[in-house]
């Protein structure tokens, strides 16, 4: 199962990875697809909204219904000046510091699954992979946020990651996370335009289903 967060980009996905796509979900605006992906297996591709809540809810309702592995195929504004926008981020860990993870028990950071985050790697070797930063806000309040995290590690924030982690580590289920940068946060900002972002989308996607073939 891949999770992007954007129910777009979920349709993006479907329409670029899946031989014939079905939708399987609308509720509330969050689009589900499913389809033969291309090593001829079953492959799901399920939008799960904005922030932690939101991709919990999901999460758990797909473990409910038989989800065992889950990769999610998102977006990160990048604190490391290594980073540049439209570079793929391989996630070790997320450090908790959004509500969902911790009301879930959460530790300070929450691990991704080992052996599909070495998939993943394998995949895109040449990709960057770290620690990332999972907020509640989309819109920052700012440097001294950033270079408390960045002190603490993180090469970037995202929203979702630390919930997803908290999810799997709770329920037993494996989950990694892929990014796509769309953002450069340090020193003079960078943001992506639409058809690099659009580019980048995929570009995740399609790492994610690769990992997914392989791991």
């Amino acid at each position: 199962m891949l999770l992007p967060g954007d129910p777009g980009r979920a349709l993006a996905l479907a329409q670029d990875l899946l031989t014939g796509p079905r939708m399987f979900n609308h509720n509330r605006g969050l689009w589900g697809y499913t389809g033969l992906a291309a090593d001829g297996e079953q492959l799901s591709i399920q939008s799960t909204g904005m922030g932690g809540p939101s991709a919990a809810i999901v999460l758990e309702e797909l473990i409910v219904l038989g989800l065992e592995r889950a990769i999610r195929v998102g977006t990160a504004g990048a604190f490391d000046g290594s980073l540049g926008v439209g570079d793929l981020l391989i996630v070790t860990d997320a450090i908790s510091a959004d509500g969902t993870s911790r009301a879930l028990g959460a530790t300070e950071r929450m691990a991704a699954d080992s052996k599909l985050t070495a998939a993943l790697a394998r995949c895109d070797p040449a990709a960057a992979s770290g620690t990332v930063v999972s907020s509640d806000l989309f819109y920052e309040v700012g440097e001294p946020r950033f270079a408390q995290w960045h002190a603490q590690g993180a090469r970037a924030v995202e929203m979702e990651c630390a919930a997803l982690f908290s999810v799997g580590a709770l329920r037993g289920v494996a989950v990694a996370c892929a990014l796509a940068i769309t953002d450069q946060l340090t020193g003079e900002r960078e943001r992506i335009d639409a058809a690099a972002l659009s580019e980048a989308g995929l570009a995740v996607g399609r790492l994610g289903a690769a990992a997914l073939a392989v791991g």
